[in-house]
């Protein structure tokens, strides 16, 4: 804790982008018209899990991100309103990058598909970094999306590297299964290595380890990072430690509207779980609640309301 005993801070460095959102009931029908509800929103993994751990009442978020001058001051705005102290670097040269998500809603459980411009996002540069983000900080989250890329992934580096030189936790989302399997499982570990805790997917977990089944995949890279966090959707999550699996939680029951950031807003909650001193089990079932209310609206991040206080209900 820091003084006043009110957690540390928690510095967030990924992405932030315009989620284009297209919600369709009925399969897409090649070459022709479907019928959609459309939204354009604030988006980003990174960028989401810091407005999570906000709205999960951790009171000191800071994110850095890379962005257009297209969009920098709307994203700004967005993330001020969430109670997120926001560093964001204006790219001269890239605009903000852009997702389109199309999300099935006719599926049950609104699965999404995205199509991605990175844009500005992964240019962020070493240059971008600097070690004074830290002071203050006590857990430093890094998106996945920042080792898809050269530049990103320095800055990345250099941000894990800084972060263990002055005692501080750093966790990574692997973020994307598709990107995980075009640059290589192996080489995305060796890039993470040094992290203290993992987040993947049931997808992304069994990518990075070759194995069928979730369970088995996070015994396998608990052996490699000290805490691994698989989410499952769903099946709600589990966790384990030094080769066992330490916590099974299930997911939260909820009418599924649009499943964008649910991955996101586990994070962030968990996080901000974690800070405010909640165990490993209560940290996970805070998780799922927060992915359990991302999936019930639209969009990936939570609404602007005023944070909750402490860390969630640990």
């Amino acid at each position: 804790m820091t003084g006043g005993g009110r957690p540390p801070g928690l510095l967030v460095v990924g992405d932030v982008v315009t989620d284009i959102v297209a919600r369709h009931r009925t399969p897409l029908v090649p070459g022709t018209d479907t019928e959609a509800s459309i939204r354009t929103v604030p988006g980003g993994a990174g960028a989401n899990v810091a407005c999570w751990a906000a709205c999960w009442g951790h009171r000191d978020v800071r994110f850095l991100g890379r962005v257009g001058a297209d969009a920098a001051a709307w994203h700004k705005e967005n993330l001020v309103r969430a109670a997120v102290l926001p560093h964001l670097v204006v790219d001269p040269e890239a605009p903000t990058g852009t997702v389109i998500s199309l999300v099935d809603t006719g599926s049950g459980t609104a699965e999404r598909t995205f199509l991605t411009d990175s844009g500005a996002a992964l240019r962020l540069a070493p240059a971008d970094w600097t070690p004074s983000l830290l002071d203050g900080v006590g857990w430093l989250h890094l998106s996945g999306y920042l080792f898809f890329a050269e530049s990103s992934r320095a800055a990345a580096r250099a941000a894990l590297g800084a972060a263990r030189a002055r005692g501080a936790t750093v966790s990574v989302d692997p973020a994307s299964a598709g990107f995980l399997a075009r640059h290589g499982p192996d080489r995305f570990l060796d890039w993470c290595d040094g992290a203290d805790v993992l987040l993947p997917s049931r997808d992304e977990a069994e990518l990075l380890t070759g194995l069928p089944r979730a369970a088995d995949a996070a015994r396998s890279l608990s052996r490699r990072f000290p805490t691994v966090v698989v989410k499952l959707g769903g099946e709600g999550a589990l966790a384990a430690r030094e080769g066992e699996v330490r916590v099974r939680m299930p997911a939260e029951r909820v009418d599924a509207r649009d499943s964008t950031g649910a991955g996101d807003a586990f994070t962030g909650a968990f996080v901000a779980s974690r800070l405010a001193g909640a165990k490993l089990c209560d940290a996970v079932a805070e998780g799922c609640g927060a992915g359990a209310r991302a999936v019930s609206r639209v969009g990936a991040r939570p609404a602007l309301t005023v944070p909750r206080d402490g860390g969630g209900q640990t």
